[in-house]
């Protein structure tokens, strides 16, 4: 009789815990997040099923089951990460990317990994949508910006660039119809692409680069510090406006690699000298290559990607020449966009060689990118002297971009 009462009370005490604790459950993860070991608490009351067939209301009672669990620790540990470590829009979204597969690996279910980051997403306040087209779910953000290359659709006069077109490369997304997508009402925030900062990465996951090139008959060496996960987070960047891209900047090794040198070899010039070198750097360290070539579509790198890609074209140069000019002597500059060629030029204490009006000022041409003839400040190629341009992007130093 005793060792039955003493059952029946242990099954009591596992009863009572079960209600005083919950009977929830679920599982701790963790992943690398460029200088960081990003951990996570799973809770079971947020894992969704597999999709056997993709619907909407498959979506919605992901939703359903996922709204009602234990999600908010997960979006306060992502939210308190990003304003811990400033990170822009998009790199907040690469967080977001390894929580959902870390959730939810994306070769296990891809339509279940996507929910977990429209989830998330949404979550964390930004207007995020769902759609199904031709059997595909389809991954939007609200974007106000000039971004040209990636599919979107118009929905109440406001603009939804495609998330995962690159998981969908032969699908035309732009025929996907803006009604019937699937929101959170109150997730209303804009989803930013502008890149103002890098996230810090681990310093031994860098390598080395040898540079060099060959000015007024000496030759300049340079051991960049480069690191590969730069390419990774630019891998699916789509083509922003040129502010934007002008003012990517360089991680922090890789800043501490090359614009002290920089700065160095150009200490005991003058400032013309000093910006001719730099011209000369960006246009004859690096092999020249057309981007159609290269990656078979329009595709601008940043100035970090331009010091480790093998190939690089006339915008990607522009935005390096761009970068250190600012860095170094942080003169005003303006951009030129001609039909199939952009450039670069420089406002100085007074003007050098041909000059362009603009604004009520003057800049002298700075041609970061190889010609057929050997350009000094100032000199425009021959085939584009006559040649139409518009201005794409104006630097003031003194304006607060």
């Amino acid at each position: 009789m005793n060792h039955l009462l003493k059952i029946f009370g242990s099954l009591c005490l596992i009863l009572a815990l079960q209600q005083v604790f919950g009977q929830q459950s679920g599982y701790y993860t963790s992943f690398d997040f460029y200088n960081d070991t990003f951990n996570l608490e799973v809770d079971s009351s947020i894992i969704v099923d597999h999709s056997t067939t993709l619907s909407e209301q498959y979506i919605n009672t992901c939703y359903e089951k996922a709204s009602k669990g234990r999600y908010r620790d997960i979006v306060n540990t992502l939210l308190t990460y990003k304003n811990r470590q400033q990170l822009n829009d998009w790199m907040y979204y690469q967080l977001i990317r390894k929580t959902a597969q870390a959730i939810s690996p994306k070769k296990e279910n891809y339509e279940r990994y996507t929910f977990y980051k429209w989830f998330l997403l949404c979550k964390s306040g930004y207007d995020a949508r769902l759609t199904i087209a031709e059997n595909r779910i389809i991954f939007y953000v609200y974007n106000d910006e000039d971004i040209s290359d990636i599919p979107f659709v118009m929905f109440e006069n406001k603009k939804y660039m495609c998330l995962n077109h690159h998981d969908y490369a032969y699908a035309d997304l732009n025929k996907v119809p803006p009604y019937g997508m699937i929101s959170m009402p109150e997730a209303k925030g804009a989803f930013s692409y502008k890149v103002t900062r890098m996230p810090d990465f681990k310093p031994e996951a860098y390598y080395e680069k040898q540079l060099q090139f060959s000015y007024k008959h000496k030759v300049y060496h340079f051991n960049v510090k480069l690191n590969p996960e730069v390419e990774t987070i630019f891998a699916n960047y789509p083509v922003v406006d040129f502010e934007s891209y002008f003012n990517i900047p360089l991680s922090k090794e890789t800043y501490g690699s090359l614009i002290p040198i920089l700065k160095k070899n150009v200490k005991d010039m003058n400032q013309k000298k000093g910006i001719d070198y730099l011209m000369h750097f960006t246009r004859y360290s690096f092999l020249y290559e057309d981007d159609d070539k290269n990656f078979g579509k329009e595709k601008r790198l940043s100035p970090e990607e331009t010091l480790f890609a093998k190939y690089s074209d006339c915008d990607d140069r522009a935005a390096l020449f761009f970068y250190l000019v600012k860095e170094i002597y942080n003169l005003p500059m303006i951009a030129l966009l001609y039909p199939t060629h952009i450039t670069m030029a420089v406002q100085f204490d007074k003007p050098v060689g041909l000059p362009i009006f603009y604004n009520g000022k003057t800049y002298s041409v700075c041609e970061p990118t190889p010609q057929k003839e050997d350009l000094s400040i100032g000199q425009i190629s021959t085939k584009l002297k006559n040649t139409p341009y518009k201005v794409v992007y104006a630097y003031d130093p003194g304006l607060k971009q």
